[in-house]
């Protein structure tokens, strides 16, 4: 009887976890409001700009850089929501709307492996996005700072590539299965 207890305890100890699921829900809203408020902000000033036909010299970059960096804002919640659900789904139970004809694959969560490769790849383009938002303000001098450059593409295309590859492969291993 007090084994049973104990493993009881142990089993419902796993609730801890919606903490987790709940503030990563929270933090997820609350970029995406932050992401939108950035947007927004960018809209006015634009529209400003249009209106009084006063822009500065850096007018383009920073609209771009505004933009791209709601975008990192908006795909940093999304791994917080992905990550939420997926602990969700992992230590609590299965989304049954999820399930259902208007569920998406891309939350569904299986094993921790998933959950971790599906939260790799977006926060491996968390990283693409950032790396253009600093590209953009980045004053290139001399030849050899364009060349590094260049490279600096090649090999961000080259890991996005094989990225793509491992997906891809792990996929059809389970499909023929």
């Amino acid at each position: 009887m007090l084994e049973r207890l104990f493993e009881g305890a142990i089993w419902n100890s796993r609730f801890v976890v919606l903490l987790a699921v709940i503030f990563g829900l929270l933090g997820a809203i609350i970029l995406f409001v932050v992401a939108s408020m950035d947007i927004w902000g960018v809209a006015v000033e634009t529209f400003n700009s249009i209106i009084t036909h006063h822009h500065s010299e850096t007018f383009h970059e920073d609209i771009v850089s505004g933009i791209i960096g709601a975008v990192d804002l908006y795909l940093i919640a999304v791994v917080m929501f992905i990550f939420s659900f997926g602990l969700y789904e992992l230590f609590i139970s299965d989304i049954e709307a999820a399930a259902g004809k208007n569920g998406s694959k891309l939350l569904a969560i299986e094993n921790l492996d998933q959950l971790k490769d599906k939260i790799a790849k977006v926060i491996v383009m968390v990283l693409v996005v950032n790396f253009f938002q600093r590209v953009i303000h980045t004053k290139f001098e001399t030849p050899l700072e364009m060349l590094y450059f260049a490279g600096s593409i090649t090999l961000l295309a080259l890991g996005l590539y094989f990225l793509g590859m491992v997906g891809k492969k792990k996929e059809t291993k389970v499909e023929d299965k």
